[in-house]
This record gives C-alpha cells, structure tokens and sequence, in this order.
C-alpha cells in the first residue's frame, strides 16, 4: 500500500516598493515645523489571519503634532482614512485578503510632511506530493 500525503503551503510575500518621497514644504502661512522624517515611520508586514494581511504602522512624532494615516489600495482609492495625535502611535491595519496580488499604498501626513510606503503582496501557493513504500 502506498501512502501519498500532500501538503500544501501558502506563503505570503511583503515586497516592499520604496517610494520614500517626504514632501517638506512650510504650512499655516510659514509656519516653520519640524518636518516628519523617514526615520519616524515604520510600516511592517505582521502576517495574514482570518482572510486578512495585516501591516503593523508605528509613527514617533515627538511634538505630538496630529498627523493623518492614510491607506490607498490597488487604484489609488483612500480605503482607509483617521486622524490621530501622540507622541507614539502604533496600529495595526487589516487589509482583505484576495486570490490576487495586493499593492497598498500607506501615508502618514502632518502638516508639513508626507511619509509614503507602498507594497506588493503576493500569494504563492506550492504543492508537494510525498509516496512512501509500506
């Protein structure tokens, strides 16, 4: 008798597309600000669960000045828009998982500073057949 298991694996692919563009201009009539920077933004990969992908945003703003998230999907749409302020701002953000590949865009925007980071998601699906000999 033989035995022949399969095992399919799923893995997902967070490529990052670096379009790391700060957009440094004065605002409120030259109102000198500090400027957000690329150090401050971390936009991370956490996974998939429940049919979702999940990205980890964390934001250091240490004027605790209020700054925008923006999330944009595959065509530009704002799927996701909410104003916060803080000194440390973390939240994760669930994205609907697809058959396809996925590219988000997300955007932290204060005042005087735009921070972009976008990325493909990818789903590979392998398939691996084992016979063993009894």
């Amino acid at each position: 008798m033989k035995a022949v298991a399969k095992i399919i694996a799923v893995a997902f692919t967070a490529a990052v597309v670096v379009v790391s563009n700060p957009l440094s201009t004065l605002a409120n009539g030259g109102e000198n600000r500090k400027a957000a920077t690329e150090e401050q933004v971390s936009v991370k990969y956490a996974g998939t669960s429940n049919n979702t992908v999940a990205f980890k945003v964390e934001f250091e703003n240490p004027t605790g000045e209020k700054f925008s998230l923006i999330v944009k999907n595959d065509n530009g749409d704002v799927v996701y828009h909410g104003q916060f302020s803080g000194a440390h701002f973390s939240k994760n953000v669930f994205i609907a998982d697809t058959d396809s590949d996925i590219h988000p865009t997300f955007v932290i925007r204060t005042g005087t500073s735009e921070i972009v980071r976008q990325f493909q998601v990818s789903k590979t699906v392998t398939e691996n057949t084992i016979a063993t000999q009894l």
